[in-house]
């Protein structure tokens, strides 16, 4: 006995130091739901929801209900967003349910989803600029052919084909720029 308790020991603080080294949140429960293992990761991605340093003894309804609606979905893997409105966090959840009860890995994925917004975002606006900059060079082109053809046959004192010939150039320019 004295053995098999300093070998379970010894798995014990294996698991404990691997699970701490770890950045993917880790929460195991017992079968009516209430946490019984939570790592570091796990407790500073939800204890910011719920507002507590322990989530170890707490319910998983009452720290993430995203994630208990999960557990009542089957679903093995999904991607769920936790919190409140001024902190709301994406996470990447598998589950892998032993007979002892669920346990929930998850990855904070929230900047992945920012980053891949902004640039779907920038990849939208590089496109409209390069369509509104196509016809820019041809406009700008005809306008001052224009000037160059038309320019000494129109009365000068008018100046209006002159000033409205300048103006094109100018706002092709603008647009450009």
């Amino acid at each position: 006995l004295v053995t098999a308790n300093g070998q379970l020991e010894n798995r014990r603080a294996l698991i404990e130091a691997v699970m701490a080294g770890v950045s993917t949140g880790v929460v195991a429960t017992s079968r009516d739901r209430t946490i019984t293992i939570a790592n570091e990761s796990a407790t500073g991605l939800l204890a910011t929801v719920v507002g507590t340093d322990s989530l170890v003894g707490r319910r998983l309804v009452d720290v993430a209900p995203e994630l208990d609606a999960m557990l009542d979905s089957g679903d093995r893997e999904a991607i769920v967003e936790v919190g409140q409105a001024g902190d709301m966090r994406t996470l990447a959840v598998r589950i892998a349910r032993p007979t002892t009860g669920p346990i929930l890995t998850f990855d904070d994925i929230t900047q992945q989803l920012l980053d891949q917004r902004r640039a779907a975002w920038s990849d939208v606006a590089r496109r409209i600029a390069h369509e509104i900059k196509n016809p820019l060079t041809p406009i700008q082109l005809a306008a001052e052919r224009l000037q160059r053809r038309y320019g000494g046959k129109i009365e000068a004192q008018d100046g209006t084909f002159s000033r409205l010939t300048d103006t094109i150039i100018r706002q092709v320019g603008d647009l450009r720029r």
